[in-house]
């Protein structure tokens, strides 16, 4: 369980003011369909998370222990400096896929975004720290949904009044936190 629950609260708090965020309002106000967006949003996270968390998973079977140990505490402290960094969506990737309809043009476009996205690269390194893939895949993808359901309902309005930097200092310190606890070998603590 703590595997869900430590990736739905690192995602969820990544993923506020994230590309896939950003682009989750800009769908939401383009096509005004929230079910097939919410819906393009849960497969297209189920299949890119799945992918990560099964790859987090392979790694830790064909890497030692000891030098998982310092990868992985290297990717935490790596992922907070990268969760300071604030996203930018280029317009191109709202335009992909338009004639697969909302729901098609969600999952793709989703889909493409994460690819290489800091919470596709998190659920990763939980899935490898963990051990769990499915509870870190379930976890990564409610934290997700967490944050960019309420995006795609209240859309840009919401998002003005959100303070941005805090949130993202706070991904931040629990990503460093979970990194220096790895490298000190105080993973007992998650």
């Amino acid at each position: 369980m703590e595997a869900l629950f430590v990736s739905t609260g690192v995602v969820a708090l990544a993923e506020i003011g994230d590309k896939t965020q950003l682009l989750a309002f800009i769908l939401a106000a383009r096509f005004k369909k929230p079910i097939p967006i919410i819906a393009g949003i849960l497969v297209a996270t189920l299949v890119n998370h799945g992918l990560a968390g099964t790859l987090g998973a392979w790694i830790t079977s064909v890497v030692r222990p000891d030098i998982m140990r310092w990868v992985l505490g290297a990717s935490f402290i790596a992922m907070a400096i990268w969760t300071l960094i604030p996203d930018k969506i280029e317009e191109e990737e709202t335009q992909v896929a338009k004639h697969l309809g909302v729901f098609g043009a969600t999952l793709v476009t989703f889909f493409l975004a994460e690819m290489g996205d800091k919470t596709q690269i998190a659920t990763v390194a939980l899935a490898a720290h963990y051990g769990a893939p499915v509870m870190v895949i379930a976890g990564t993808t409610l934290g997700m949904l967490l944050a960019d359901v309420p995006a795609v309902f209240v859309g840009n309005k919401f998002a003005a009044k959100i303070p941005m930097k805090l949130v993202h200092s706070i991904a931040a310190g629990i990503f460093a936190v979970m990194g220096l606890l790895t490298l000190f070998q105080a993973d007992k603590l998650f």
